[in-house]
């Protein structure tokens, strides 16, 4: 069943399916010049709900990694390109602008594992996400800043 929810607030995810579905209600929300920022601890779904969003804009990815050791992945997407960042091993914030962050949301938008690395130098147009562990279920908790204010996601 789709809802319409606002991107804000907790939001229950008891399966794995539902966090990738979530990935997919992000992706037909995002826009250009936009970030999703993705925390949470190791094994908490955050690449999980990455490869929801990017498949959803390309359905034609299949191989979607986890930019751990690369740092940063870009896709094509029929509307825009995304870029997909792990900025767990970075120790400075300029480190994310120098692998291409601003370049990423100039041309299109950008998903953030580990958002916390950027401090204050994080997007302004950003839905931040964290996502907690309860078990095997998760709860996402949803916070819009800039021009993700009063947006809406079917879920």
């Amino acid at each position: 069943m789709v809802r319409e929810s606002p991107a804000r607030g907790a939001l229950p995810l008891p399966t794995e399916a539902d966090t990738t579905r979530l990935g997919a209600a992000l992706a037909r929300a995002l826009r250009t010049g936009e970030a999703i920022c993705l925390s949470g601890p190791l094994g908490a779904g955050k690449s999980v709900m990455a490869r929801g969003l990017i498949r959803a804009l390309n359905p034609a990815e299949r191989d979607v990694p986890s930019p751990t050791f690369t740092l940063v992945q870009f896709y094509e997407g029929p509307a825009f390109p995304v870029a997909h960042f792990d900025l767990y091993r970075l120790a400075d914030a300029a480190e994310a602008y120098e692998i291409g962050l601003d370049e990423a949301l100039a041309l299109g938008a950008a998903v953030i594992e580990w958002p916390e690395r950027l401090g204050d130098d994080r997007p302004r147009d950003r839905l931040d996400i964290d996502i907690d562990a309860e078990g095997e279920a998760r709860i996402a908790t949803l916070t819009p800043h800039g021009a993700w204010e009063g947006r809406s996601l079917e879920f």
